[in-house]
């Protein structure tokens, strides 16, 4: 039998039978507690050793109160379930919260999109980053009235704070209107007077802000708003729209996730050509924007920085220290030759670094 075998199977109870004391002898020793004799202690440390005997992490943890679990949740889409980590945003997103949690000493649980009433809580988290929650979401409500640390946008928090709930949380967010204003003026500049945008018929608070900026944009200038609202997630939903948009528009704003690749691919079977006759701008963290043709100008909602700013706020707050109680961001905005028409001049890169904490 191998030692990782023995190792398996030893028990308290098997320690305390060869130690020749009792049960709770053995929890005393090994945890540093109670009054014993030094020599008890060694005695029954050594006899542990020499099992293999490993104590349970778990159910120490749960004792104690803690998990050392952070919980993630993208609330996009609430209606029906959904697997946000196929796409590229929230997938980066996930794999960066992962990675800055297990520097902190925690691991991560992948909350469902939805569920019966307040399923959440039944599962055994030390804290939650919940990622676009939706208005009124009681996701944020439910963790932070349980006593559960939240990382969350500011909206959110606000809506909590509402209802009178102590503990506000922390935030990490962006100005999703001033970003998404930054691409329509840049459409414009490059000649485009028919911006049509794609967005999902959510409540989130990046799509309510980008959509009431471009609303509010297009009626600055009297020029009828072209716009469709997704049924749900799903990439077929995005280039069905995509198809329906184009007919007359100049320039495209695609304010969900999709791939650059099928995006172009779909515009020339309609018969148009990016950019000598459509302008193309997407929201996206696929890597392969840069390296298509042509090289398509996208907007990033830095899913790296956010995730480790995110888990910083979140460990702050769960081990009770003080520290900032949250980021703003700005997006970064890649401009390549997809949005800018001939004659125009060359593609330029406009680069936004994070904003002091608010």
């Amino acid at each position: 039998m191998s030692q990782s075998d023995r190792s398996a199977r030893v028990r308290l109870v098997d320690v305390a039978r060869a130690a020749g004391v009792s049960k709770t002898t053995v929890s005393d020793a090994l945890n540093g507690t109670g009054r014993l004799p030094a020599a008890t202690r060694e005695h029954v440390q050594k006899v542990a050793r020499s099992l293999g005997y490993r104590p349970n992490a778990t159910a120490r943890l749960l004792r104690a109160g803690h998990t050392r679990l952070i919980g993630v949740a993208a609330r996009e889409h609430v209606e029906t379930p959904w697997v946000y980590a196929e796409l590229a945003y929230f997938g980066q997103l996930v794999t960066a919260t992962t990675r800055a949690a297990l520097v902190h000493g925690y691991g991560v649980v992948l909350l469902p999109t939805t569920g019966p009433g307040d399923c959440w809580l039944d599962m055994p988290l030390d804290g939650v980053f919940v990622v676009d929650p939706v208005e009124g979401d009681p996701m944020v409500g439910d963790f932070l009235a349980a006593g559960v640390p939240v990382v969350s946008d500011r909206r959110a928090l606000k809506e909590v704070a509402s209802r009178g709930t102590q503990e506000a949380g922390r935030w990490v967010d962006f100005d999703y209107g001033s970003a998404a204003r930054q691409v329509l003026d840049h459409l414009e500049d490059a000649g485009a007077e028919r911006v049509a945008v794609v967005a999902a018929a959510t409540t989130a608070c990046f799509h309510q802000q980008s959509v009431d900026a471009y609303l509010d944009w297009c009626a600055e200038r009297g020029r009828e708003p072209r716009i469709a609202y997704l049924p749900g997630p799903g990439i077929q939903n995005v280039l069905d729209a995509v198809g329906g948009l184009i007919e007359d528009a100049d320039a495209l704003f695609v304010l969900v996730e999709a791939s650059p690749a099928l995006l172009l691919d779909t515009i020339r079977k309609f018969g148009r050509s990016v950019p000598d006759d459509l302008l193309l701008v997407c929201i996206t963290e696929d890597p392969t924007a840069p390296y298509t043709d042509p090289p398509v100008s996208t907007l990033s909602y830095l899913p790296d920085e956010t995730a480790q700013a995110a888990v910083a706020l979140l460990v702050d707050s769960i081990e009770g220290r003080a520290g900032d109680h949250g980021r703003l961001f700005s997006a970064d905005f890649q401009i390549r030759a997809s949005s800018v028409a001939p004659g125009h001049g060359p593609a330029r890169r406009t680069a936004a670094s994070p904003l002091p904490p608010g």
